[in-house]
């Protein structure tokens, strides 16, 4: 009886290309129109239509689910490598209790440099659908889990390790950096103050990921950053939790 064949060793670095992050570039319409579709549908479907930060996150929900399993088979089916490990999801790393404390720290750098730069206040779409509890527990539950953990594996999973090998560390973590900061930029009215504090929190979560070779280190981070604005933003707005 013959023993089944070891499973292929592990790649050590980026083994995709700027062609395969194009495909996924590619691929993001037609995942992120599908999602439209199959929420909507769905959502007709029920008795009463859910609230519109309900909507929002599910429609949101579908489409990274559809993104990232466009992710998983080009890694599958091009490369016969697994997902988390070629992302570099990985327990545990170096200095972790620094990497636990450094969200909030760079919430208060943050901070004061937006008044220093001074930042104006938005109305930005994610602050709109804070209206009720429910509302806040499901936006406030995506911002802190969902919402990081794509877009780190995203950014700092597949994109920077590909630009740190192209360009060098610093560069490629500031290319990695930039679609980040443009991702958000409609909700801040493309504000330059708002677009540099991103990207400079952004460069963190890549320096973050450089450091420890974990994108789990740099979704930690990004979770935590998250959580300590959040927190602060209804301290500020306690009659939504009233």
């Amino acid at each position: 009886m013959t023993e089944p064949a070891p499973p292929p060793p592990l790649r050590q670095g980026p083994f995709w290309t700027w062609t395969d992050a194009l495909l996924l570039a590619v691929l993001s319409i037609p995942c992120f129109s599908l999602a439209i579709a199959l929420t909507h549908g769905a959502f007709l479907l029920l008795p009463r239509m859910p609230g519109e930060a309900a909507r929002a996150l599910t429609l949101q929900f579908a489409a990274y689910a559809l993104w990232f399993g466009a992710l998983w088979l080009i890694l599958r089916q091009r490369y016969q490598a697994p997902f988390w490990d070629s992302l570099g999801w990985r327990f545990p790393w170096p200095n972790m209790l620094w990497t636990g404390i450094l969200g909030p720290g760079l919430v208060i750098v943050i901070a004061i440099l937006g008044e220093l730069l001074h930042t104006p206040v938005i109305d930005n779409a994610v602050a709109r659908l804070l209206r009720d509890r429910w509302s806040i527990l499901l936006v406030g539950s995506f911002a802190v889990t969902l919402g990081p953990l794509a877009e780190e594996l995203i950014f700092r999973g597949f994109v920077q390790p590909l630009a740190v090998r192209t360009f060098g560390k610093w560069l490629g973590i500031a290319l990695a950096s930039m679609p980040f900061a443009l991702l958000h930029g409609p909700q801040y009215a493309w504000n330059w103050q708002h677009m540099f504090l991103l990207f400079l929190a952004s460069f963190v979560f890549g320096y973050t990921r450089h450091r420890t070779g974990s994108t789990a280190a740099s979704t930690i981070v990004h979770a935590t950053y998250n959580l300590t604005f959040f927190v602060g933003y209804l301290a500020q707005r306690r009659e939504l939790l009233m």
